[in-house]
C-alpha cells in the first residue's frame, strides 16, 4: 500500500513533547499552575501517547490531519495492530485535534465506516493471557532460584508479592520503603495511586504471612536485606554480575522477568505477561469460592464488573450436569 505522506509545517505538526505532554497547548500560565496541568495525565498515559505519536510521525499523520489519512492509516494497519489499540489512536488524534480547537477528522463518517468495518471484518477479541494459578506460581518461584543470589531474591519477591497483592506491573515498581507498614499478621502497602485511581485518592493492600518458605512477607524481607535498602524504589535493577542498581525497574521490566521466570520453569512465555499476576490472583480467589466483596479489597476493583471477568468462566465450570 502506498505509504501515508503529509507535509509537516512547524505551527501544524505535533511534536513528540507535545505528545508526551498534551496540556503544553495552554499557555500563559505559572509554573506552579503549569504543574497542575500537566499532573493530569498519569505517567504511563503520557509513555503511550508518546508511542501513538511517534507511530503517526512516523506514517505521515500530523495535525491537522484530513480522514482520507486517517482511513488510509487504519487500511494500513489492520490487522496488523489490535483493534483496541486503532481505537485508542484514533482518541488521542480527536484530543489532538481538540486540544488545537481544530475539528476532528476522526468524526468523519468514512473514518466511522472504516473502523465499523475493521471490526466486522477481523473483530474485536483481545489476546487473553494466562492467569497464573497458585501451583503455577510455586513452580515459577522454584525456578526464580535458579539464578544469581541477588536477582533470584528479587525475582521471587516480585513475583510472590505481584501475584499475592494482585498488583499491576506500575503497582509494583511504583512501591517504596516507605509505603510498607508492619502489622501482627503481615504487611501493609500503600498504594498512592494506581491505573484507575485517577484522583490519587489511594488504597492499602494487605499481605498476610504464608506458613512456608513461599511466603511474600519473608521474600520481601530478604531481598530488602540482602539488597541493602532501607528507603526509596524496593524494585530495582540487578546487573549481570548480580550487583544492585539504584534504578527502580520499569512496568516493562517486570514483565520480562516473569515470562524469564516462566521459561524457566518450562513453560511458554509468550502466553504470559505481567498481568498474568493479577489474573491468576483473581481466577484462584473464584476458584476458592472467595467472596468477590474481599477480593476487591486486594485488588481495588470499584464493582464486580471487571473481576466477573475472571469469576465468570470459573464458576461457569462449576455448573452441574442435569442429565
Amino acid at each position: 500500500m502506498t505509504k501515508i505522506s503529509g507535509k509537516k509545517t512547524g505551527a501544524q505538526s505535533v511534536s513528540a513533547s507535545t505528545a508526551t505532554q498534551p496540556e503544553a497547548v495552554f499557555s500563559g500560565f505559572s509554573a506552579v499552575a503549569d504543574g497542575y496541568i500537566a499532573a493530569a495525565v498519569a505517567t504511563s498515559t503520557k509513555r503511550i501517547y508518546a508511542a501513538d505519536q511517534r507511530h503517526f510521525t512516523a506514517n505521515g499523520i500530523v495535525v491537522p490531519a484530513t480522514p482520507a489519512q486517517v482511513v488510509e492509516y487504519l487500511a494500513k494497519f489492520a490487522g496488523k495492530l489490535a483493534v483496541a489499540t486503532l481505537n485508542r489512536r484514533l482518541n488521542y488524534l480527536h484530543k489532538l485535534h481538540a486540544e488545537k480547537n481544530l475539528p476532528s477528522p476522526t468524526s468523519d463518517t468514512a473514518v466511522r465506516l472504516a473502523m465499523r468495518g475493521i471490526r466486522r471484518t477481523i473483530g474485536t477479541k483481545q489476546r487473553r493471557v494466562i492467569p497464573l494459578l497458585k501451583d503455577d506460581i510455586l513452580e515459577v518461584l522454584y525456578a526464580s532460584d535458579r539464578q544469581k543470589p541477588m536477582k533470584a531474591a528479587r525475582d521471587r519477591a516480585i513475583i510472590s508479592l505481584g501475584f499475592c497483592g494482585a498488583f499491576r506491573r506500575s503497582e509494583l515498581v511504583g512501591i517504596r520503603v516507605e509505603h510498607i507498614a508492619r502489622v501482627e499478621a503481615g504487611i501493609e502497602i500503600e498504594l498512592p495511586t494506581s491505573k484507575t485511581d485517577t484522583d490519587g485518592k489511594g488504597r492499602v493492600v494487605f499481605i498476610p504471612f504464608a506458613h512456608s518458605e513461599r511466603c511474600p512477607v519473608r521474600a520481601l524481607d530478604k531481598w530488602l536485606t540482602m539488597a541493602r535498602i532501607e528507603s526509596g524504589t524496593v524494585f530495582r535493577q540487578v546487573t549481570r554480575h548480580d550487583y544492585v542498581s539504584g534504578t527502580g525497574l520499569t512496568p516493562h521490566a517486570v514483565a520480562l522477568i516473569l515470562k524469564s521466570a516462566v521459561a524457566r520453569a518450562g513453560g511458554d512465555p509468550t502466553d504470559v505477561s505481567g498481568h498474568s499476576l493479577r489474573s491468576g490472583f483473581c481466577t484462584q480467589a473464584a476458584m476458592s469460592d472467595i467472596p468477590n466483596w474481599m477480593v476487591r479489597q486486594i485488588t481495588g476493583h470499584t464493582s464486580d464488573a471487571m473481576l466477573n471477568v475472571y469469576c465468570r468462566p470459573v464458576k461457569r465450570r462449576k455448573i452441574p450436569s442435569l442429565l
